[in-house]
């Protein structure tokens, strides 16, 4: 995987597209390229909790694909629009693997903030959407540990990790917990 992270790095269509980005709600650090730094200094502080060396170039490559393509996607589309952000980083990662449940991942990497909204919102969220999402995942340590890389940065609302962690954790058995959120006072921000 480690190669094929370097593959990805190398692409232009990649490169092109992590400079996209000005500062906004949720994204205080604007370019997708300073958005994946603040990611992969997450990954390293996850890593003291001895992640497997496949799961940490797994995540890896999530991070590196994951927004990579927003430059190109149609806003306000739904997660499965082929315009959408993440189908379109989806496509793009199929060029490099065949394991569906990354790919999948990859499609799903914002229904955890999705139904946070839904809840925070409304007191309730949608049962069919997370079933699917239950049934979609199939290594949800992993997607667990990606939602905390990915959801620890600066801008982002902290309690809705602990709240889909503790979901999931009623349908789900898994080793990641609200123990693993990374502490806001350990976030890294990277900017110009």
């Amino acid at each position: 995987m480690r190669k094929i992270v370097d593959l990805i790095k190398a692409e232009p269509r990649y490169q092109k597209n992590i400079e996209y980005g000005e500062p906004r709600y949720g994204h205080p650090e604007g370019k997708v390229k300073f958005h994946i730094a603040d990611l992969e200094a997450n990954l390293e502080l996850l890593a003291e909790r001895n992640i497997s060396e496949s799961d940490y170039w797994k995540l890896k490559f999530i991070i590196h694909t994951h927004d990579s393509f927003k430059a190109e996607a149609k806003k306000d589309t739904p997660v499965t629009d082929p315009k959408n952000h993440a189908s379109l980083a989806r496509e793009f990662a199929s060029q490099f693997t065949d394991d569906t449940d990354l790919l999948n991942m990859i499609q799903f990497h914002d229904e955890n903030y999705n139904l946070w909204r839904q809840y925070s919102e409304t007191g309730d969220y949608d049962k069919k959407r997370f079933q699917n999402l239950l049934d979609i995942i199939k290594d949800w340590d992993l997607f667990l540990m990606f939602i905390i890389i990915d959801g620890c940065t600066a801008g982002k609302e902290l309690a809705k990790l602990s709240w889909f962690i503790d979901e999931v954790g009623k349908h789900k058995k898994t080793r990641v917990d609200s123990s693993w959120v990374i502490p806001q006072e350990k976030f890294h921000t990277k900017k110009d």
